[in-house]
């Protein structure tokens, strides 16, 4: 691990992941909620930037200022998630669904062994999506963070070996030669779209009323190794362990068109991919993990 990488981390102790799988496994289902409740509780009065950002973005999707306890709903939408994803990398089974709209594009992708992109954003069970390509014997490497307490990263390494790496964005110059090495290895590679302050590439789309900033980077890989892009996004089915997937069309780039063509055809599949995520997130709002201001505006 990087120097670098040890100066970041997520929110609490170091030893937090480990300590809530620990009492998953062995406390009481009503004592685990309960402290569950009363953590997110906690987490909301130590973290304003990111209860603002909930705030502000709550009152965009709601169309109305939210009220403390919608506030706290989605706080703990995403501890509910941080569980299922920590219970999937300990060994749980998760079953993946694959909604029938572009089912049939995704699979055949996926079972041409192809390296592709696969795009996704901090939404729902979305960093789950790894399961999913690995039972479709996939190989991918997925762009990450890294930090100095990611214990669902090294859970889901461990648990599925090769089959799924990561490749760290803490330091961009280097992240170029790691992408051309993974995909000149067979691999596919996963990011997600959505936080522009890690992207070399933005370009404003229509986005919860308003044209927004988001990254544009997948395109420009897609260009540059004529590789396939689809997208992904995943909620919580209503059965334990079930997840419900969505995906986008396919983006193939046309190896004949000039590299302008190519990215303007990209800008219109990505808005249809932003259309699809809009309808999800308006459905189900808490489902929205990205605490952080709503990506920039502009005119």
């Amino acid at each position: 691990m990087s120097a670098s990488s040890t100066k970041l981390h997520n929110p609490g102790p170091s030893w937090g992941f480990r300590f809530l799988l620990w009492a998953d496994r062995w406390w009481p289902a009503w004592a685990f909620r309960l402290t569950m409740a009363v953590g997110t509780w906690i987490a909301l009065s130590q973290m304003p930037r990111q209860r603002r950002a909930s705030r502000d973005y709550l009152a965009v999707v709601l169309n109305r200022p939210p009220r403390l306890l919608e506030i706290h709903r989605h706080f703990s939408a995403f501890m509910d998630f941080l569980m299922l994803n920590l219970r999937a990398g300990a060994g749980a089974e998760m079953r993946c669904t694959l909604e029938a709209e572009n089912a049939h594009a995704f699979e055949t992708l996926t079972k041409s062994n192809q390296p592709s992109l696969f795009g996704t954003f901090h939404f729902g069970s979305s960093d789950l999506l790894g399961y999913l390509l690995s039972e479709c014997d996939q190989r991918v490497s997925i762009l990450r963070l890294q930090v100095g307490n990611s214990e669902d990263t090294r859970l889901l390494g461990a648990r599925f070996g090769d089959k799924v790496s990561f490749l760290w964005v803490n330091d961009p110059h280097q992240l170029l030669f790691a992408l051309k090495g993974a995909i000149e290895a067979g691999r596919s590679v996963a990011l997600k779209c959505d936080r522009v302050e890690h992207s070399a590439r933005t370009a404003p789309f229509l986005f919860l009323g308003k044209r927004r900033l988001f990254p544009f980077t997948i395109y420009h890989l897609a260009a540059i190794f004529n590789l396939p892009v689809i997208f992904c996004l995943a909620i919580p089915g209503t059965e334990a362990g079930r997840i419900r997937v969505f995906s986008s069309a396919l983006f193939t780039p046309d190896p004949q068109a000039s590299r302008a063509a190519n990215l303007s055809a990209a800008q219109v599949h990505f808005q249809e991919v932003l259309a699809l995520l809009e309808s999800l997130v308006r459905r189900h709002p808490y489902l929205w993990f990205n605490f952080l201001p709503l990506n920039p505006e502009v005119a």
